[in-house]
């Protein structure tokens, strides 16, 4: 995160919307605690310090009391909703990302195993399953989604494309939801906040919570994004498998195209995980092709001296090589030029007319990393995302994520994780770390 931005964070950009006074006592007294365990209740006045490092602190000026703080995250004692009385409904938003069923297994289990809720509806298709033309919801039960999380994908289905927050808002009233929980990113974050606006003008008491899910980690304020873990670990597999051919072959030149439309966080841990590539591109920083510091350059010299070479590109990367276009995808969102096409058929061209012996090898497995199931590590992630996201939301928070800071789980107003994104610095350690495994030219 950049240093100015976290300075110019007021206590605004942080206060998290409340639905009003918390009356319930919450059932989990009744629950873990009678097994003889004890409970960590989150205390209302409890709060994280947004700066990681002394020095930041420092250079705010103010005492410790008044540095800018995020909402811990965590069960409270007293709760906005009657457990008993609350209905949910959950929606997955946007691509497929590694962990979107361990989030729907994670939110059923503890709404209805340690809170008591039991009226639980999945809408399908995203956004679209909140609209009249959408289909029948499923009803959701510990039983219904015991085994998904082996699964990858979603089992409620999804889909790009906001609707009408009206119609939403009306559906969720007529399907009498007190609580909606969005598992998606940015522009399905915003979708929430429209649909937490829209509830809160026409005077429904009605949580709108999300669990933030990007595979290119590039939503801002939290440690990392689920699923990203199992995607770059995926990738490094892919990589090796690049690297194998490359070597294999006289002249051999692996190109992997990787996830990651603005943020080049896959394609850079990917690299330091595989430890074979030679040159990473990532949206964050411009290589040209041509010249003596340019990829084509670049990949000549090292097949010279090693006799393969072994390419990373991020699907962001190079957009600048290209005529620009004004199409957008039904997200919003513009539509990429094919980079990795583009590279190889230049490397194909380049090393062509140099006379130079090689085979090239490009592979994509970008939708084959989007769709299994995510791995142990972020199975435990999402588990305890969904956790945080049930806390918050019977707690009356609205237009509001779970995440995590700094290791702690806190509870994030939807404006501040979708005002800017979480990308690669070209003069932080994790580039620093990437140009020293791949020796390649110097570029920020």
């Amino acid at each position: 995160m950049d240093t100015g931005e976290q300075l110019q964070l007021t206590a605004a950009d942080l206060e998290v919307r409340t639905l009003g006074e918390l009356t319930f006592h919450s059932p989990l007294d009744g629950g873990l605690l009678e097994r003889g365990e004890s409970m960590h209740y989150v205390g209302e006045h409890d709060r994280v310090l947004v700066d990681g490092t002394l020095g930041v602190a420092m250079r705010r000026g103010v005492p410790v009391e008044e540095l800018p703080t995020f909402e811990p995250g965590g069960p409270r004692r007293m709760l906005f909703f009657d457990p008993k009385r609350t209905k949910v409904g959950i929606v997955t938003c946007g691509g497929l990302c590694p962990g979107l069923n361990n989030v729907i297994r994670g939110l059923v289990d503890e709404l209805a195993e340690h809170y008591g809720v039991h009226q639980v509806l999945g809408f399908r298709d995203g956004y679209q399953g909140l609209t009249p033309y959408g289909a029948e919801p499923m009803v959701l039960t510990p039983d219904s989604v015991r085994w998904i999380n082996q699964q990858g994908g979603t089992v409620l289905g999804t889909s790009r494309g906001g609707q009408d927050p009206r119609v939403m808002v009306e559906t969720l009233r007529l399907r009498r939801i007190d609580v909606l929980f969005v598992v998606g990113g940015d522009g399905s974050l915003r979708g929430a906040q429209t649909i937490a606006d829209e509830a809160q003008r026409r005077g429904l008491p009605i949580a709108v919570v999300g669990v933030p899910k990007t595979i290119d980690n590039d939503i801002p304020w939290i440690d990392r994004s689920f699923g990203f873990q199992t995607a770059f670990g995926r990738a490094a597999e892919s990589i090796r498998a690049a690297a194998t051919e490359a070597r294999s072959h006289p002249g051999g030149v692996g190109l992997v195209k990787l996830m990651g439309r603005h943020s080049g966080f896959i394609a850079a841990y990917a690299t330091l995980a595989s430890d074979d590539v030679d040159l990473v591109l990532i949206p964050e920083v411009q290589m040209p092709l041509e010249g003596e510091r340019g990829v084509l350059a670049h990949v000549e010299r090292t097949l010279d001296r090693q006799n393969h070479a072994l390419i990373v590109v991020a699907e962001g990367a190079g957009q600048e090589l290209f005529a620009g276009s004004e199409e957008t995808d039904p997200s919003g969102n513009a539509k990429l030029h094919d980079i990795g096409a583009l590279l190889r058929d230049r490397l194909t061209g380049h090393l062509a007319a140099a006379d130079k012996q090689f085979q090239l090898r490009y592979v994509d497995p970008g939708y084959a990393i989007r769709s299994v199931p995510a791995n142990s590590h972020d199975s435990v992630y999402c588990t305890r995302l969904a956790q945080a996201a049930v806390h918050a939301a019977m707690a009356g928070r609205t237009a509001a994520v779970a995440g995590r800071w700094h290791g702690r789980f806190v509870n994030l107003p939807i404006p501040l994780v979708t005002s800017s994104r979480n990308q690669v610095d070209p003069r932080g350690d994790l580039w620093l770390s990437v140009l020293e495994a791949t020796g390649q030219p110097v570029h920020v």
